[in-house]
């Protein structure tokens, strides 16, 4: 193989390594709370007072819209220090309720409906 030759094979592989390199980091980097969104404005109004009036108590510490369970999902640490995710439709319906462990999701009322599967 010529010098010119090598030299371009060995540039577009180069060139196809960082392309797959990038590739990779942005595919890891899109992960389940990378890129949340919060409610802001009117909206997060009502999805706190309907998240609060389910649980009956608590505080609200996290919010976002589009989540992957429902349209917004608002984290509420309850009086006792647990966390749920109250999941909620466009309307402010409650559709599901999760205790937040990261490694069970599992609803803890009877509104489940499947939207967290």
């Amino acid at each position: 193989m010529k010098h010119r030759t090598r030299i371009a094979v060995a540039s577009g592989v180069i060139t196809l390594a960082i392309v797959g390199v990038g590739a990779v980091v942005v595919a890891a980097s899109i992960d389940d709370d990378g890129g949340d969104t919060p409610i802001v404005g009117p909206d997060l109004a009502r999805a706190t007072q309907a998240a609060l009036a389910h649980t009956g108590q608590g505080r609200v510490t996290s919010t976002e819209v589009g989540d992957e369970d429902s349209y917004y999902e608002v984290e509420v640490t309850l009086d006792d220090g647990s966390q749920v995710d109250v999941q909620l439709d466009r309307s402010f319906h409650v559709v599901a309720t999760m205790a937040d462990d990261e490694s069970n999701d599992e609803s803890i009322d009877g509104d489940d409906n499947g939207a967290g599967e």
